[in-house]
């Protein structure tokens, strides 16, 4: 493996590794550690945070397989991060609601 396709390779742990955070942090996977979903929002926005920013300073830097990972990465890991928003603010359903959503 030469020093090229050892840093693309390094970039690319590094991203799947700050997308894994966050996606703990979303409530998305579980934390293997205590073997349970945990949601931190702060703590997943500075996960997003890192990685949009990293994506700003080596813009023009990357490959085309960089720059496409990165950016699908940070493309859904903010609508996931949207989405659980939306669930902080909704409204709980009531009874009636959640029974039906439930046999659906």
């Amino acid at each position: 493996m030469d020093h090229m396709q050892k840093n693309e390779l390094l970039l690319t742990q590094l991203i799947l590794m700050f997308q894994t955070a966050a996606m703990q942090h979303l409530g998305k996977i579980k934390n293997p550690i205590t073997d349970k979903i945990e949601r931190d929002l702060p703590q997943a926005q500075i996960s997003i945070d890192m990685l949009d920013m990293l994506r700003e300073k080596m813009k023009g830097n990357l490959t085309e397989p960089e720059t496409h990972i990165i950016n699908s990465v940070v493309q859904d890991l903010k609508l996931n991060f949207v989405d659980e928003k939306a669930k902080e603010t909704a409204p709980a359903p009531s009874g009636a609601d959640a029974a039906e959503k439930t046999a659906q």
